[in-house]
């Protein structure tokens, strides 16, 4: 194998970890944008007699925003080890069934979200055709299905890196040759 090789690998893990994170950032910068708009609304209805009103379509900006924040979040939960774990024993198992159990677990995580983002492919092109649009605001469904399948997508190459971190084929930023052990 060439030196080049590790070279790479380490090139790969940086750009998919900093890519999970700028999208929890921007998972944030929704988030927020989406709480400022709330307040807003809710400022709105409340000095209805003042001759204010709320955000038309609120709750269908919350509900699209809602959906590609928590999509955007994901990715980098899943690299950062941040998902709930039942880990009563896991101190008990011999370190090797620890790794099998973990690449498992990561192998069924990449399966969720390879059958998730074939769905949303699915929907999205259901939608688009359909022409169906939101009620208020009359955007077109599609789209926030579209967006949504973005950070989708990158949760399928997370997925599939903390597999081979798993693995011990690549490792984790930071990490030496090895591999990316789990992080219990």
């Amino acid at each position: 194998m060439s030196s080049t090789a590790p070279k790479a690998g380490v090139r790969i893990a940086r750009a998919v970890y900093a890519a999970a994170r700028a999208f929890a950032l921007f998972g944030v910068l929704v988030l927020c944008a989406l709480a400022i708009m709330s307040l807003a609304s809710i400022v709105g209805r409340a000095l209805i007699p003042f001759g204010l009103k709320p955000v038309p379509g609120d709750f269908e900006l919350v509900e699209m925003g809602t959906a590609l924040a928590v999509f955007s979040f994901l990715p980098w939960c899943h690299l950062r080890h941040g998902h709930a774990v039942v880990d009563l024993l896991w101190n008990a198992y011999p370190r090797g069934l620890q790794r099998a159990l973990q690449f498992g677990a990561d192998l069924l995580m990449l399966a969720v979200w390879a059958l998730v983002v074939w769905r949303m492919g699915i929907a999205t092109l259901e939608y688009r055709a359909k022409g169906e649009l939101t009620f208020i605001l009359q955007l077109p469904i599609w789209w926030g299905y579209a967006l949504s399948m973005v950070p989708a997508a990158l949760g399928v190459l997370v997925a599939l890196w903390r597999a081979l971190e798993s693995a011990a084929l690549v490792a984790a930023p930071g990490e030496g040759a090895g591999g990316g052990a789990a992080h219990h």
